[in-house]
């Protein structure tokens, strides 16, 4: 029975080169993904809050399929189905710029924007009517009122919400491993099949995750700190 040498892995240049790899393509996906997501939920927001049934209807029906269905389901609808579909030329160019990571950002950005225009909702229910009615009174239109106004305060309500989620995503990105993404899951597995080091591979991926998520909600109290008008002695 061998004994516990993390130094097998991490005294290896071709594995530690093979970790920073992953590391960096996990970042890169989640940031992407993260981007998308919150450029969607904030477009998901205006049609929540737009004039008449249709919005409402619509991010109604977006929301309740992106949290009902696995996340791994749609990365997996998206690579091995929607891809498929595509004409000739999308998919000679897809192939060409790492197609699996084009639909991890995909996929994992139109789930989390489900997530991310709730979180919004919420933090918009807590800011008073008024607020709006002041607005429109001081002659903004909807959109500027929307813009200058609310989504910025509820923007703040949902930051402790918004920061777990994120959390979420970032751990998340690990599922495009199903796809292909060489990102940091897929590395570990490919340094454990080569050195056979199993319980080291994995403890070690389990403590990467754990110190970028910890630095993620560190990121994100600071953030939080800054918005704050009361804590960061803007009052």
């Amino acid at each position: 029975m061998s004994s516990f040498d993390l130094s097998e892995i991490l005294g290896n240049p071709e594995y530690v080169s093979m970790l920073l790899l992953g590391i960096k393509m996990t970042f890169v996906v989640a940031i992407g993904s993260w981007t998308l997501a919150m450029t969607l939920a904030l477009l998901l927001l205006g049609l929540r809050y737009a004039p008449g049934p249709l919005g409402n209807a619509f991010v109604t029906a977006y929301v309740s399929y992106h949290r009902n269905v696995p996340t791994l389901v749609q990365l997996l609808l998206w690579y091995f189905g929607i891809f498929t579909l595509m004409p000739d030329p999308v998919t000679f160019w897809l192939n060409d710029h790492n197609a699996e990571a084009i639909f991890a950002v995909i996929g994992l950005g139109l789930c989390q924007a489900a997530y991310f225009s709730e979180d919004l909702r919420s933090g918009m229910r807590a800011v008073s009517p008024g607020q709006m009615e002041a607005a429109r009174a001081l002659g903004h239109s909807y959109v500027s009122a929307m813009r200058f106004v609310m989504v910025p305060q509820g923007s703040r309500n949902a930051l402790p919400a918004l920061i777990n989620h994120s959390v979420s995503l970032f751990k998340n990105s690990s599922l495009a491993v199903a796809i292909g993404v060489a990102e940091l899951t897929y590395a570990v597995k490919e340094i454990e099949n080569l050195s056979f080091r199993t319980f080291e591979s994995y403890l070690l991926v389990t403590v990467l995750y754990l110190v970028f998520s910890l630095m993620i909600m560190a990121l994100g109290a600071y953030v939080a700190r800054r918005a704050d008008p009361v804590r960061s002695g803007r009052a």
